[in-house]
């Protein structure tokens, strides 16, 4: 019996192909920006945050480590834009100093105060689509899954640096964000990866709470106010038939 099979067909190792990605495997990210936290940088796919599609970051509290996630990416990105970083519906008002100190110039910074959630997705997007923007980060609390596919599509046509952070208690909603973090912590800046194209990361990425001068400050701060141990006052026992003399000083605490 004459085989069938063509010559021209041949098995072929789909690990072997350039576009075909293994679920087991971090995707291949084709332009990223490093996050300046190597830990969670070896975690992203392409190490570090997407260019062109939006992250989605939910707090516990708003406003709760963004800067410290954020500020090493946002202070590359002005670096090859002209343009500044767009800030809309922060909850705190940025102190520039310290931004400029750790490379973000307040003159970089574009804040955009819109109480209606339109208004804020309306800015949002008129911001992804000027040509001379660094980035766009945003809080939008009460947006739905269609309005973030919007902000998606835009910031994937202008390939924009987007951050969208959102309450904790969205973490079960759909998204279409492809990278999705859950952040919290006090002492620590713990990152937990909800979503992102590779294999499920089970584990936290813990991280500095602040940078390393504050952080040097900080610890010399308490130190310094930390109580310090003071001996108690030895008093030797009376003689037989002598009356103890006790002073007052003897029986009160002692304080540093």
């Amino acid at each position: 019996m004459s085989s069938l099979a063509s010559p021209r067909l041949r098995l072929v190792d789909p690990a072997s192909l350039e576009h075909v990605w293994r679920v087991q495997d971090l995707a291949a990210q084709q332009a990223v920006i490093a996050s300046g936290h190597e830990p969670l940088d070896r975690q992203l796919p392409g190490g570090g945050w997407p260019l062109g599609s939006m992250v989605e970051v939910l707090q516990h509290r708003p406003g709760q480590h963004a800067w410290r996630l954020l500020l090493p990416a946002l202070a590359k990105a002005i670096e090859t834009s002209a343009g500044p970083v767009v800030l809309v519906g922060s909850p705190y008002l940025p102190f520039g100093p310290s931004l400029q100190s750790q490379g973000l110039p307040g003159n970089r910074l574009l804040c955009v105060n819109a109480d209606k959630p339109a208004a804020r997705l309306w800015a949002c997007e008129q911001a992804l689509r000027c040509a001379e923007v660094a980035a766009v980060v945003a809080w939008l609390a009460q947006a739905n899954p269609a309005q973030l596919r919007r902000l998606q599509m835009a910031a994937h046509e202008q390939q924009r640096l987007l951050f969208v952070f959102r309450e904790a208690r969205s973490q079960n909603d759909a998204s279409p964000a492809r990278l999705r973090l859950l952040v919290d912590g006090t002492d620590a800046m713990n990152v937990r990866i909800l979503k992102r194209r590779g294999p499920p990361l089970e584990s936290v990425v813990s991280l500095p709470a602040h940078p390393r001068k504050l952080a040097a400050l900080l610890k010399s701060r308490r130190l310094r106010t930390s109580p310090l141990s003071v001996p108690l006052p030895v008093r030797m026992p009376a003689s037989p038939g002598q009356q103890e003399n006790i002073h007052v000083l003897d029986s009160a605490p002692a304080h540093p």
